[in-house]
Order: structure tokens, then C-alpha cells, then sequence
């Protein structure tokens, strides 16, 4: 394989278990995954120590791609309706990739430290323009992932859209902040 080649399989493997993950796959391996991108068997350990490794590489595409739905929506608002916008992205993003979504909080995995600024960073940016409380960010980020999980196991309200009114939800967090 040449170094070309080689650099682009690690990508490729990622992409190959989001996929894999997305499709309902529940238990993946690194010979399927080999396997499915046509490489050897062994060629996934030049960049993944084991499974683990993987999953955590997986985490870490999560995250980064969260991380830029979150820099999205923050770019459409401003004031705390930035802070709403990004609460509305974050549960699109559930909503779109739940098994991802949940590899991404699960204990099973430990995503590699993040390059540059999080996806929690990305909020706390904003939160830290409408208030001086460090506990706003925490508080308006576990809201937004109890939603997400709320909708995820089926358990939020019945309304056709099984969340609710979301941002009027955000809005109680978001809108008392920015008199903080």
C-alpha cells in the first residue's frame, strides 16, 4: 500500500464503522471493517490498536462533526438565541445519528483529546457572553442531552414531533441568562 493510500485508510475505516455503526451494526470488528474497505485483515492495527482504539477514533469523528453543527448554528443567532440554535443542532444531530450519538457518551469508549476548540467549548464560548455563572454552560448542556436522550429512548412528551416544543424548552434555560 503506498503511503498515499495508507494515509487515507485510517479515514476510511472511520467512515466505514460510522457507517457500519449507523446501519445498526452492534458488534463491529476490525476484520469486517478490513473487509469492507478492501484492505488485509492486519491493516487496520497500522492505525488502530484494537477495537477500542477504533470505537475511540469513531467517538472523536462524533464529536468534531457535533463541534461544527454547534459552530453552525451559533453563526445563525446571536444572544441567547445562539444559545438556543445551538441546543436545536444538537438534537438534530441525535436525531440523525443516534447510534453514533450514543457511542459518543457511552463508557465504552475513550475518544482521543480533541485538537482545538470542543463542542462543549463552542457553547461555553457563547454562554460566557451572557454570563459570568461557570455553571450556566454545564446547566444548559445537561438540558439539551437529557432532551436528546429523552427523545432517543422514546420517552419525551407525544406531540407528533416526540420532543415537544425543544427550543421553548431552551428558551427557559437560554432567555434568564442573558439578564445574568
Amino acid at each position: 500500500m503506498s503511503p498515499i493510500e495508507e494515509s487515507g485508510l485510517r479515514a476510511r475505516l472511520i467512515a466505514a464503522a460510522v457507517a457500519a455503526l449507523e446501519g445498526g451494526a452492534n458488534d463491529l470488528s476490525l476484520r469486517a471493517l478490513a473487509r469492507d474497505v478492501g484492505v488485509s485483515a492486519m491493516a487496520p492495527y497500522r492505525h488502530f490498536a484494537d477495537k477500542a482504539a477504533l470505537m475511540g477514533a469513531v467517538a472523536g469523528y462524533g464529536f468534531e462533526r457535533l463541534r461544527e453543527a454547534l459552530v453552525e448554528a451559533d453563526a445563525a443567532a446571536e444572544g441567547s438565541e445562539a444559545v438556543v440554535a445551538q441546543g436545536l443542532a444538537y438534537l438534530r444531530f441525535a436525531q440523525a445519528h443516534p447510534a453514533l450519538f450514543r457511542l459518543m457518551f457511552s463508557g465504552a469508549c475513550v475518544p482521543p483529546e480533541p485538537v482545538g476548540e470542543t463542542a462543549y467549548g463552542v457553547l461555553a464560548r457563547r454562554v460566557a457572553t451572557l454570563t459570568n455563572d461557570p455553571a450556566a454552560t454545564l446547566a444548559c448542556w445537561a438540558l439539551v442531552h437529557g432532551l436528546a436522550v429523552l427523545a432517543l429512548d422514546g420517552r419525551a412528551p407525544p406531540d407528533g414531533t416526540g420532543m415537544g416544543d425543544p427550543a421553548a424548552v431552551l428558551r427557559l434555560l437560554a432567555g434568564p441568562l442573558a439578564k445574568t
